[in-house]
């Protein structure tokens, strides 16, 4: 099978690209808004850029119609701070609530159940019970199209992690301990308790 994206409908491309883009780690961003509400959503188009200076971006999509800014986006902007929780298997089913379309007045930490905690050195709350979090400041706010459901790329330096102890060893996490989920396709989801070494050529382990 041979596809070209100009010949496709978007919705089926992006049946496509969650479906072949496997497992895709999740990025819980927590904001705060301009009228003091806390939002929470997930979003799995999220991934690590650099480590010196340390990156991550997430890239939420337009809404089709209407003021086609989602509640996360619009706080970033208006802020220019995020918190990225990382979302474990003890609260995989809180990330999926908080996924709910909901009014910006509705602070989706209710209903998903979890606990705003203050970030340290940025206004934003966290997610009290995931196991890492990493406040941010807002880098770079890139469209990647001006479709009615083009995405949004959104790029913040960590300015600090916040690391569950019993997960920490001298900057290795213990990825049996951290228990992280992925998107799948669809309404799946993977564990990452089943995995593999292989020492790159070259590169002694330790």
């Amino acid at each position: 099978m041979i596809i070209h994206p100009a010949d496709a409908n978007p919705r089926d491309l992006y049946k496509l690209m969650i479906g072949v883009i496997v497992p895709r780690p999740i990025a819980w961003v927590s904001t705060r808004g301009k009228d003091g509400v806390d939002n929470l959503a997930p979003y799995s188009f999220f991934n690590a850029f650099s480590a010196d200076p340390p990156v991550v971006g997430f890239a939420p999509s337009r809404r089709p119609d209407g003021d086609n800014r989602k509640d996360t986006l619009r706080n970033v902007e208006d802020t220019g701070v995020f918190v990225v929780n990382i979302v474990s298997e003890a609260v995989a089913e809180a990330m999926n609530n908080s996924a709910a379309d909901v009014p910006p007045q509705v602070s989706e930490f209710a209903l998903a159940r979890v606990t705003p905690l203050q970030a340290t050195m940025i206004d934003s709350p966290m997610v009290a019970e995931a196991p890492a979090r990493l406040e941010c400041r807002l880098k770079q706010i890139i469209p990647l199209g001006n479709k009615p459901t083009s995405g949004i790329l959104v790029l913040g330096d960590v300015i600090c992690f916040h690391i569950e102890d019993r997960l920490f060893d001298n900057f290795r996490v213990d990825a049996d301990q951290l228990q992280a989920v992925g998107r799948m396709g669809g309404f799946s989801y993977a564990r990452t308790r089943d995995r593999f070494d292989l020492i790159r050529p070259g590169v002694m382990k330790g």
